[in-house]
């Protein structure tokens, strides 16, 4: 190769060997880089005076899971026939491409395969599963029940934006041979679809009505998960066979065959959005350190909070971000389940540990660092937020008056009583972790809530399934559902029917009340099935 398999020079027409001359990449181990690679160059450039290939991949060695070279003769290979069996080609292929760059060498252990399943394949098997129950239960057919992109929502706008641009990283990775950040951010896109997409979107699929919105949802993720099919077929081939089979071929008579017979997805610049990208990122920042604040003060998500304050970097992109986040303010307190956003300045969140930088300050001061550090403990906030800044300090030891350098403190946030906070570079995000009398009522209904959903499932109801929730024997609850929170209780379980304080039903539902603990609240429930929801 090149030569030989075009019997060069014996091919009087040459027409085979000049139509193929260089060829597009070769690739082999790093063993044959002097071996192969090497006397290929050699004889095209005696030959031709040029390179035989235009790319080189070469291939690092597979080590075993402590870095030894895997090899027979040591007894530390992995049969691939047991992987295929047991976690599939498509989780080693996905292992091998996105772990690290083929030219390195890399550890390969099971572990690695597993992860590939668990983070990648399961999150996008999961997605496809979520869209296939939803679209069977509302009859969601992809040509009548199209939504066309400008009637569709934000969400859906940066969804099939996010889309597009990852089609273009994947395509432009893929024509550089670089597998590696091609498939990295394929799985960055699923990740997102899942975990950002779907969940915002959950209750757009769940409502009864089927208006435009529900469509738009819908088409949404048809589109996205069709071009995930075509994206994912160079990477994991079974896998996006399954999913084009039955998410195109199904659906389009006319289509082809096989997603490996289908046109690779094309960039639809129409519905690029940067800007959205970026206040959706801005966002999502904000959403992440909020839930790590709510982990900090170990607040359940189902709880509510009266405030979460920002406090963004004191950058040149301070202000985009800011109008980023509040342009989107509705989707972080929906996330983090908080009643109001503001943004403040960092001494609305943050107080300041000031402690003598002892490297500095020991060896020119010497005896007065005791009280040096005694001052700093019992300095007043505001000079913490003023040290924050880069200010001096000046401090009294023992009647001398010593002013202390940015260099000479060491300036450590913490926050404010009341409020848990967390810090990523400059940007601050604090929740407000005290409770009032409102929101914990408001807690303890969706605590009941969840309760219920869960019950649903161990009985078996199936997800589109109407019934009746009937509670006795608290009061408390009792009156919290008698009065502003009935109507929320009832859409979020699927109850038709609430009865409160009542006798047990009859029917095929639970079988009777049943004892259950919420929140420290004891009440006995009992569900009944009253039939599915129409779509229509």
């Amino acid at each position: 190769m090149p030569f030989a398999q075009r019997h060069y020079p014996f091919d009087e027409t040459q027409r085979d060997f000049e139509r193929h001359f260089p060829a597009d990449f070769i690739s082999e181990g790093v063993d044959q880089t002097r071996g192969w690679f090497y006397s290929l160059l050699a004889a095209s450039t005696m030959l031709f005076g040029r390179s035989p290939y235009k790319t080189c991949m070469v291939l690092g060695h597979v080590l075993d899971a402590e870095g030894k070279k895997m090899s027979k003769s040591r007894g530390n290979i992995v049969d691939p026939w047991e992987i295929f069996g047991k976690q599939g080609a498509d989780a080693l292929r996905w292992a091998l491409y996105t772990a690290t760059s083929p030219g390195n060498p890399r550890r390969f252990s099971m572990d690695q395969v597993d992860d590939a399943v668990r983070k990648h394949l399961l999150t996008l098997w999961n997605t496809y599963s979520f869209f296939v129950t939803y679209a069977r239960i509302d009859g969601f057919d992809p040509k009548t029940d199209f939504v066309p992109p400008e009637q569709r929502s934000l969400m859906d706008r940066w969804a099939l934006s996010e889309l597009q641009l990852t089609t273009k990283t994947i395509t432009e990775r893929l024509d550089a041979y670089d597998v590696t950040a091609a498939g990295r951010s394929l799985g960055e896109f699923v990740d997102e679809l899942s975990n950002w997409y779907v969940r915002r979107s959950r209750r757009r699929f769940w409502k009864g009505e089927d208006d435009l919105d529900k469509k738009a949802a819908h088409s949404t993720l048809y589109e996205c998960l069709v071009a995930v099919a075509k994206l994912s077929a160079p990477f994991t081939p079974f896998v996006a066979e399954a999913l084009y089979q039955n998410l195109v071929v199904n659906a389009d008579a006319g289509a082809p065959e096989s997603v490996h017979l289908a046109d690779w997805p094309e960039v639809d610049e129409a519905l690029v959005n940067e800007g959205l990208s970026r206040r959706m990122q801005a966002a999502r920042r904000v959403v992440t350190l909020g839930r790590a604040a709510r982990n900090a003060a170990a607040i359940k998500t189902r709880q509510p909070l009266r405030e979460v304050v920002v406090v963004p970097e004191a950058a040149e992109g301070a202000p985009e971000f800011r109008e980023g986040v509040e342009s989107l303010a509705e989707i972080v307190l929906d996330e983090l389940n908080v009643k109001e956003l503001r943004f403040g300045e960092a001494e609305s969140i943050l107080a300041y540990d000031l402690k003598p930088n002892l490297g500095v300050v020991g060896p020119k001061y010497g005896k007065l660092v005791p009280g040096i550090r005694r001052s700093l403990a019992e300095a007043p906030p505001e000079v913490g937020v003023r040290a924050a800044a880069g200010e001096e300090i000046p401090v009294s030891v023992d009647g001398r008056e010593v002013v202390l350098g940015p260099e000479e403190l060491l300036v450590e946030p913490k926050e404010r009583p009341g409020y848990t906070l967390v810090r990523e570079g400059e940007l601050a995000v604090a929740l407000k972790t005290e409770l009032d009398e409102e929101l914990v009522d408001e807690g303890l209904v969706r605590e009941l809530v969840h309760k219920v959903q869960n019950l649903r499932r161990e009985k078996g109801f199936e997800i589109e399934e109407t019934i009746s929730v009937t509670l006795r024997g608290n009061p408390r609850i009792a009156s919290l559902l008698e009065g502003s929170w009935g109507d929320y209780f009832k859409a979020e379980v699927l109850a038709r029917e609430l009865k409160l304080d009542g006798k047990a039903g009859t029917g095929d539902g639970a079988g009777g009340l049943e004892g259950v603990r919420v929140d420290g609240e004891d009440l006995l429930l009992e569900m009944e099935r009253l039939g599915k929801i129409d779509p229509g």
